[in-house]
Formats: C-alpha cells, structure tokens, sequence
C-alpha cells in the first residue's frame, strides 16, 4: 500500500455523534477508490504517531471535495486535529486481540497476556466502537473472574501514566455510585485535607448518572488539571479534586467508560478494574470505597455487596492499596440536589451551614471523612466522625475547600437554571418508597450533566408526611423544550414516590 498517496485535508462539518468517530469521504475521493473503502469499512486515521480506528460515511454532495476529509467531532477531538492537517488513511491491519474477545464473548475465560493485549490494542486506537462494545458486553454481568478482574486492572494500570508521591501515606475515596445526589466527595476532600492528610482526588464524569463528581466540582472551579498543576495543588493544599480523563492515568479506563456511558450500563467486573486502576495509578495507599444498597440502587443486595466487597480488597491487595469497603443507605437520593449545578449548591449550603441544608449529606459525608481519618492515624478508632464534624462545623473545611479552588483555577459560584417546574403530591400520605433509577432518568431528560443547571431538587424524604399540592420534586432545565421532555416522562411514571396514603 502507498500510504504517501492516502492523504487527504481536514475540513471541519462540525456533526457531533457523540462517541462514535465518523470519518467523511467524498464518493469521487481517490482514496475510497484505490482502497476499495466502503461505507461502514473501518479506517485507521493517522495524523503525528497517533491513530484512531474510524468508521467511513460515504458523502455524495459538494460539502467535501475529492480530496477533502471531515471527522466527527468526537474523532476530531480523540486524534487531536485541526482544520487544514493532512491525516493519512489506511485499512485496519487484523487485531489479534479481537479474537480474545470473540472467545469471552463465548463464555472462555481470559488469560492476563490476553487481557493485556486487549488493553494495549485499547489504548492503540486499534478498536472502533463496535469492537469496544463487544468487549463491554461480553464482560459485563458476573462475566469475568476475580483473576481476570486483577489481570484486568494491572494492564490498565500499566497501559497509562503513574503518579508516585514522596508522602507514606496517601487517602482516597470512591462511590460505586447508582444513588442520585451522593455528592459527598468535595467535603469529605475538604475535611480530611484540613486534617493534615493527603488526598489527591481523581473524579469521573457521569456514567449513568445526572452528574460525576467532576461535572459537579466543575461548576465551581476548574477540574482539568495537568499531571504537574495536580502535583502543585497538591504539595500546597494537601488535596484536590481533579478530573482523571486529562491526566492520562488507566486511559483504556476513559475509552471504556465512553462506551458504558453510551450502552448506560456499568459492570461490576470492569468498574472494580476502573476504580481501583485510576486509584493505584494515582499513587493511592488506601481507599474507602463507598457502596450504597438498595432496592434501586446499583447494588440492591447484601450479597451483591459482600462479593463486591470481598473483590475489591483482593483486587486492592493485588496492586498494592489498602482497601476498605463502607455499606451506606441506597433507599434514597442523599441530598436534595440532583444535577452538577444542584449537588454543588447543596455542598455550598453544608460548608455555609445555610438554612435547610441537607442533613443527610452532610452526616454521611462526616462519616465517610471520619472513616477515612481513622484509616490515616488522624484519630482513634470511633473518634473519626467527631474529629470530622468539628473540622466541618469549625469553618476549617469550607477554608480548605476555598484554598483548593483557588489553586486549581478560582472559585466561582454555580449556575442557576431559568425554567423550573414542580411535581406535586395528588393525595396526602406518607412517602415509603423512593425509585433511585428513575429519579435520575428524569434529571438526565432535563439536561443533566450536559447542561450543568438542569437537574432535581428533591423534597420527598423517606417517611415524609405529604399533603395534595404538595411539591415532591422540583425539575430544574435551561431550555423549555427540555422542561416538557422531562415532565412528559415523570408523567408516565407517577409513583417515582410512592405514598402509604392509608389513615
């Protein structure tokens, strides 16, 4: 193949499909013809020793001319492009790896040198979204094993950058999330910072959520950090809460996550690999991994939770960290906000002790920080949570959380939707029952996370007495036409609260 032929110029069409990366070429294009490229066909895009794997659409108009190029915008973005560069095209050389895919797909476990190549060929650019698909799938359920769930996440570990710190011991968290409002991180960072430990926070962004902690933190400073601006914030603040998808740790981790996002599953073999991963490669000593238990919950039962449990510490043990795995209460949204911008302003509301606060973020994050001071030596054995509620209601948490803030970028204050809409109780009772799942599908039709201000304010707290008129919940979206999309949705599932209306 004459690869000095197959180039072609960028032209930006600006079409967005979200995750899958597109390449345009026009039917007259020569390279669609010595090639023999067919719609669909799988190219490899290559600009500057970096490739992705593309799938070709086949353009008849005159928006490209025959020797012109466009990508989506995800591609564009993946392959670090701009407009008037020269990519080179070539066919997909076989991918080995995939056919260890083909053999999980069928129920064949997995060796680690297998896993790893899958990993590396991830990293690579060698797997289109298909081929990423595939992999989720075939791995998602109970699918893999806790050997392949280690070998797993040493190969992601390994395939991306490493942070080592010159501090004996180093603190982290983590939720396996599926609560909506569990935005806990941002205070337990703070106090635990102020407590003297290190802490140095990666977050992701949403998954099947309304929002990650880094969308929510986001709307209040600035969450892409490089590796050394990390290191700085860190050596001057003792913490941050940082963005892990641009500081190039576990990267298969970000390529797999955009997947699960777009199927809006996460399994629970590849999110043990994906929490602990981003946690060695930070250079993590010991993690607090907090799962929530629920009816509608990620985790819905106790023994659900105890594998999971018993996974993640041989998991941890395996690559180095001492972990510790905390039961929390999955029954209901934890604060009141639901959305980046609404979690963030119930974090606000703690640190300022404001009125109406919500109590029970502000106590399962005391718990959580108090655990994680126990786990550092910062206090004795159940005196974790009093030393935490002191530094908490003492003004010392808010100062640190301030302080880091301003070492990332400046603290500035979130945004507020323009067009709210309550849901009210049609009959008087007591609220028993709280659907977690589709509470947030509701936020996310409002805009959540994409739009940081849409989201939920949540008002129906578990043994709630409610009268008719009554607001449950109230929806918050930038846009009218999001508004009515959302609400035409709760309407159809009326009994997202479900009340004991009997006298």
């Amino acid at each position: 193949m004459n690869h000095k032929s197959n180039k072609l110029q960028l032209v930006k069409l600006g079409i967005d499909t979200q995750h899958e990366f597109i390449i345009y070429m026009h039917a007259d294009c020569f390279v669609c013809k010595s090639e023999g490229f067919e719609t669909q066909a799988q190219v490899l895009v290559s600009f500057n020793n970096h490739s992705i794997v593309a799938a070709l659409n086949v353009v008849h108009s005159n928006i490209l001319k025959s020797h012109e190029a466009s990508l989506s915008e995800s591609a564009w973005k993946a392959l670090g492009v701009k407009e008037g560069d020269i990519v080179n095209l070539s066919h997909l050389a076989p991918v080995t790896s995939l056919t260890y895919v083909r053999s999980k797909i069928h129920g064949n476990p997995l060796k680690p040198e297998e896993i790893h190549e899958i990993i590396t060929d991830i990293v690579a650019g060698k797997y289109s979204n298909i081929h990423l698909s595939s992999f989720v799938t075939a791995s998602a359920r109970n699918n893999l094993s806790i050997d392949e769930i280690i070998s797993l996440t040493k190969s992601m570990i390994e395939t991306g950058k490493q942070l080592h710190w010159d501090y004996p011991v180093v603190m982290d968290k983590h939720s396996v999330g599926g609560i909506p409002g569990n935005r806990t991180t941002p205070i337990v960072v703070a106090i635990v910072a102020a407590a003297g430990l290190v802490i140095p926070k990666t977050s992701s962004r949403a998954i099947t959520s309304p929002a990650g902690t880094a969308d929510t933190v986001e709307t209040m400073t600035t969450v892409e950090l490089t590796m050394s601006k990390m290191r700085e914030v860190v050596a001057k603040e003792g913490g941050c809460m940082a963005w892990g998808g641009t500081l190039d740790i576990s990267p298969a981790d970000d390529i797999i996550i955009g997947v699960e996002r777009a199927l809006d599953i996460d399994p629970g073999g590849q999110m043990i690999a994906s929490v602990l991963s981003k946690k060695a490669a930070v250079g993590a000593t010991h993690v607090l991994i907090d799962i929530p238990v629920g009816p509608t919950a990620k985790i819905r039962s106790n023994q659900e939770f105890l594998k999971l449990k018993e996974y993640f510490a041989l998991v941890g043990k395996a690559v180095g960290i001492h972990v510790l795995v905390l039961k929390t209460d999955g029954n209901q949204p934890v604060g009141k906000g639901i959305g980046p911008a609404l979690e963030a302003k119930d974090i606000l509301a703690i640190f300022n002790n404001e009125k109406d606060f919500s109590i029970d973020l502000k106590n399962k994050s005391i718990e959580l920080a108090g655990t994680i001071l126990e786990l550092g030596h910062k206090a004795s054995l159940g005196k974790g949570e009093a030393l935490a509620r002191k530094i908490l209601e003492s003004g010392a948490a808010f100062k640190k959380f301030l302080a880091i803030c301003e070492a990332q970028g400046g603290f500035h204050l979130p945004p507020t939707a323009k067009y709210t809409h309550d849901v009210v109780a049609t009959q008087s009772g007591i609220v028993t029952e709280i659907d977690n799942r589709n509470l947030a599908k509701i936020a996310k039709l409002a805009g959540a996370p994409h739009d940081p201000a849409a989201g939920i304010e949540f008002f129906a707290r578990l043994g709630t007495h409610v009268t008719p008129g009554q607001p449950l919940y109230r929806i918050h979206a930038i846009a009218k036409g999001e508004l009515e999309y959302s609400l035409a949705y709760a309407k159809t599932i009326p009994h997202v609260v479900k009340l004991d209306t009997k006298e």
